[in-house]
């Protein structure tokens, strides 16, 4: 939005689940921990709170431990628009604003890709952007409107959009030898999953490629990888916070490997990569790995110790086979809908303010 309206628009960035009473102020160290030690734990916690009425008894006792505070965080960020995007706290939020004499409109902005939990949809909310068809037939049938939903694609920040350049280009830039196929293996950006395990049976392999890995914040992770002794070229990066650093990277590679969060697909599926999904998160990252696999633009194969002989099948089957998964990959990018989101968002942003109903 700055880059579309500059200094016409000021942002106030609030991260409510700090703000609110235990175990929700904890939920940023707990969540990362639960779905890399125990994911039948959070399959779970997930299914447990999945669901139109067992949602709606979670928001309300959400909103009942913390509604002073949310009250109090209403009251200190004035807004001539809100935009959500956080499912769990996205209704607690909403009934604090509603308290209010005046209020703002209320976006929620869906960063799930496919399967989407039921805390995200809210029928009173004025306005619901959703990344995928399937995750807007959800919504219809948890009780919102058609013309509540407006399906953008899931957005990805316009530098990395932006920052996207051809393959020739980024492998000299990056120092990656120009001639060898690339694979980039991405733990995310809190560094989860069986990486060290897949790089050692892809680099068990007498490869005719160059191996590339992003480590995220595990820097236990990226110290093991450089301390290891390598049988294949092989580039280590840690967590990226450049933005145009990973763009090139995804631009100079030619597979993929990744678990299946939404943010690493969509931004793959712009740089055109065939994806091997190495892992998910049980509940909203099950659709994810669907959309790829329906889509011809990868496939799904949890068991590190078949990635390597995946990835040796795809590279001997030749640049034309490999070139064609990559197009099937692009047909699924909405690189557009950042911009589609923020030009909704303005527009809210101008609209009147909402005075408050008798009901609650």
């Amino acid at each position: 939005m700055e880059m579309r309206f500059g200094d016409a628009v000021t942002f106030d960035a609030v991260d409510v689940l700090r703000e609110c009473k235990w175990p929700l102020n904890k939920q940023p160290e707990l969540y990362p921990r639960v779905v890399n030690t125990s994911k039948l734990l959070w399959a779970l916690m997930y299914h447990s709170f999945d669901g139109k009425h067992r949602t709606r008894l979670a928001r309300h006792l959400i909103y009942l431990n913390n509604r002073r505070n949310l009250r109090r965080i209403v009251a200190e960020h004035p807004a001539d628009v809100v935009v959500c995007t956080h499912s769990v706290i996205a209704n607690p939020t909403f009934r604090a604003f509603l308290t209010l004499a005046e209020r703002p409109p209320f976006l929620t902005v869906v960063t799930d890709l496919v399967t989407t939990p039921s805390f995200w949809y809210d029928p009173r909310v004025d306005h619901c952007f959703v990344p995928t068809e399937t995750a807007y037939r959800r919504g219809l049938r948890l009780g919102m409107s058609p013309s509540q939903m407006q399906i953008t694609g899931l957005p990805v920040n316009p530098h990395f959009i932006n920052s996207m350049t051809s393959k020739q280009k980024a492998r000299a830039e990056l120092s990656f030898d120009p001639e060898l196929p690339a694979v980039l293996i991405v733990a995310g950006s809190e560094g989860m999953g069986t990486i060290f395990e897949l790089v050692k049976g892809l680099d068990a392999q007498p490869l005719d490629a160059q191996l590339v890995v992003v480590c995220g914040r595990n820097a236990a992770l990226k110290e093991k990888l450089h301390n290891r002794i390598w049988n294949n070229i092989h580039h280590i990066y840690g967590y990226v916070t450049n933005y145009h650093e990973m763009p090139r990277i995804m631009a100079a590679s030619d597979i993929i490997i990744t678990k299946a969060g939404p943010s690493t697909i969509s931004e793959a599926a712009i740089a055109g990569l065939p994806m091997i999904i190495s892992d998910r998160i049980p509940g909203q990252e099950t659709g994810n790995v669907r959309l790829v696999i329906e889509n011809d633009a990868g496939v799904y194969l949890p068991k590190p110790d078949r990635v390597a002989d995946l990835v040796v099948e795809w590279l001997q089957e030749g640049p034309e086979r490999l070139q064609q998964r990559a197009d099937n990959a692009k047909r699924i990018a909405r690189p557009d809908a950042v911009w589609e989101i923020a030009d909704a968002v303005w527009d809210w942003a101008n609209r009147p303010k909402f005075l408050r109903q008798n009901t609650n």
